[in-house]
């Protein structure tokens, strides 16, 4: 059984994740259910991405997902957000062109598909080489007739509303904004479960910052001295490893062109970073010329190895110059240029954005800290890291009978109303399988209660990852915990 079927299984018994959905009708590729843990697992992701835009001074917004045509319009999404498809007429699949090789022009791919005559994965028969182009906007109408598009980026809607921004920022730049929330796109062939979604959360700060500030950043020298491993254009294909170089450094060597975007890609590495995934699978690759695209006036994705897909993109930091302020601009016949008061003059801002689906950094938490050695010897155990966890504490009376349920029911209750952890109830099966119960769900600790604790008011607390356990008294239980979670160890 392949990994990547194994960690699936895993996903869908132990409640993470279950699709395709509707189940029950057959499932939709691209469509999933967070099931409880998984749902809480995407809660604390979700939050920990909130607490770090925050950290840095950007303000959450929240705006529509639905837009009319002429944003789109206005976006270039309703005109080039499109997918090339290869058809296979004999049992009528399509699949994505770039699926079979690596980004090249029309007339090549074309030239590719008929020479090599590529079979389809489903029927063995040839795939046509007569390509189609495949538009990803999800269409909808508001009213009774009026043409509209679910948003396939939060970035777009975020950008809607930049005049407000100004007023409300005191007309200073530069100023960040994120979303966290939905997006849609009507993908294809989606496959790699969460990797690619029809429905997904994203989540984008944009940083609105006039030209000339950008080397001038002051937030950069807080991060100059950083090491960020990075994959430049020249070196790839030549089976290079990405290597460690400090942002100084990188913009000395010319590949960033300024302090607020390097500040933007330091950003983005210490979010990772602080999600737990270890330096070793994070790498910043840069787009290649061909496939950058024609607004980014720099482009680097950060992408992290995973056991099952290997390097896989996560997040994309660009900066996309003046192009949409502009763009919107000329559609709505609003101006959106603002008073510079460091030049006297009214300027159009750039955007630099840091952009990525939520759904993605999930997966690769399952990927990386799914322990298979502990799977093989019949212990699994999710290790997912401790401020991360689904469940902090489950709370487990040894046996049921002689007032230990009543006493672990009471610290229950305190835990819930005490703290803001979740916490967990489990008191059938014996406390052996109780524990690997919560070591498969990644449960931070386990409390038990036994007939010790009658006697000297003390419980045992249990790390998921060594199994190490101390005594704590009552009354020292939710210190002790907090400790614990703050250190990840006793």
């Amino acid at each position: 059984m392949e990994e990547t079927e194994k960690l699936l299984q895993f996903l869908q018994k132990e409640g993470f994740i279950w699709g395709p959905e509707p189940e029950i009708y057959g499932g939709k590729a691209g469509f999933y259910t967070y099931a409880p843990m998984g749902k809480l697992l995407k809660n604390n992701v979700e939050n920990y991405i909130r607490k770090h835009f925050q950290e840095e001074n950007f303000w959450e917004v929240e705006c529509p997902t639905i837009m009319p045509k002429i944003v789109w319009k206005a976006s270039g999404h309703l005109d080039s957000f499109t997918d090339k498809v290869v058809e296979c007429k004999n049992c009528s699949s399509s699949f994505k062109a770039d699926e079979f090789v690596d980004e090249i022009n029309v007339k090549d791919l074309k030239k590719f598909f008929k020479e090599k005559k590529i079979k389809c994965p489903n029927c063995g028969s040839v795939l046509s080489p007569d390509l189609k182009e495949h538009n990803l906007m999800m269409k909808t109408t508001i009213g009774l007739d009026e043409e509209a598009y679910f948003r396939p980026e939060t970035a777009t809607t975020t950008y809607l509303p930049f005049k407000r921004y100004y007023e409300h920022f005191r007309k200073k730049l530069p100023f960040g904004v994120f979303q966290i929330g939905k997006a849609y796109r009507n993908e294809i062939s989606p496959r790699k479960s969460l990797i690619r979604l029809r429905e997904f959360i994203q989540a984008e700060a944009q940083m609105f910052i006039f030209e000339k500030q950008k080397n001038s950043f002051k937030k950069y020298e807080k991060y100059k001295n950083l090491k960020i491993p990075l994959l430049p254009e020249e070196a790839q294909g030549k089976k290079e490893q990405a290597k460690k170089i400090t942002l100084n450094e990188a913009l000395k060597k010319k590949h960033f062109k300024s302090k607020a975007y390097a500040y933007a890609i330091a950003l983005t590495y210490e979010l990772f970073k602080g999600l737990g995934i270890e330096e070793k699978n994070i790498r910043f690759r840069e787009h290649p010329s061909a496939e950058k695209i024609f607004y980014a006036y720099e482009a680097w994705d950060l992408e992290v190895k995973l056991n099952t897909f290997g390097w896989t993109e996560m997040v994309g930091v660009h900066d996309r110059t003046d192009y949409d302020l502009k763009q919107h601009q000329k559609f709505s016949n609003q101006p959106m240029s603002v008073f510079n008061i460091e030049n006297n003059e009214k300027e159009i801002p750039n955007i630099i954005e840091i952009a990525f689906g939520c759904d993605r950094p999930i997966y690769a938490l399952f990927d990386l800290f799914y322990d298979v050695k502990s799977r093989e010897k019949g212990k699994t155990i999710f290790k997912v890291p401790v401020h991360l966890s689904p469940v902090k504490i489950a709370v487990l009376p040894l046996v049921n009978k002689d007032k230990i349920p009543e006493m672990a029911e009471s610290i229950y209750k305190e835990l819930n109303e005490n703290t803001d952890l979740t916490v967990s109830y489990d008191d059938t099966a014996s406390i052996g399988k109780r524990y690997l119960r919560q070591t498969m769900k990644g449960t931070a600790l386990c409390l038990t209660v036994d007939y010790d604790s009658l006697k000297d008011k003390t419980v045992t607390l249990r790390e998921r990852d060594t199994g190490k356990q101390i005594r704590v008294k009552r009354k020292d239980i939710i210190e002790k915990v907090n400790l614990f979670l703050k250190k990840g160890k006793f």
